[in-house]
């Protein structure tokens, strides 16, 4: 499939959810039961400053076609940015939302759970 097949928001649209599946799927293996707990642990994952912290790890490893949908998904012009992230955080999450919704599409689970792995290896204790 051609990156350039769907628009840069609709892939991070679809890659938030697939970040977010990653980390419940992560946060639930660890043994964590309470939800309120998971929660709490899921938003060190997912607020943009985590994010575009995390993306730092996975920038050198990415594959030209990845770093071409990484960067447009960053490039989208941004209107709202949360009050917790910097515009510039905001625009490197939207970007790795956008590569992960690329590579679900793509069907390249493999890849989706090696990123995640090496973006939050701070965060995930195996």
């Amino acid at each position: 499939m051609s990156s350039n097949l769907y628009s840069s928001a609709a892939l991070a649209y679809l890659g938030d959810c697939v970040i977010e599946g990653c980390v419940r799927e992560h946060l639930v293996r660890s043994g964590i039961s309470h939800s309120a707990e998971l929660n709490a642990k899921a938003l060190e994952f997912v607020r943009a400053s985590a994010q575009a912290e995390a993306v730092k790890n996975i920038l050198p490893v990415l594959t030209d076609e990845e770093n071409t949908v990484f960067r447009r998904g960053r490039n989208i012009g941004h209107t709202n940015t949360p009050k917790s992230a910097t515009p510039g955080q905001y625009r490197a999450a939207t970007g790795m939302e956008a590569l992960f919704g690329y590579l679900h599409l793509e069907k390249r689970n493999d890849r989706i759970t090696e990123l995640f792995a090496l973006a939050y290896q701070d965060k995930i204790q195996n």
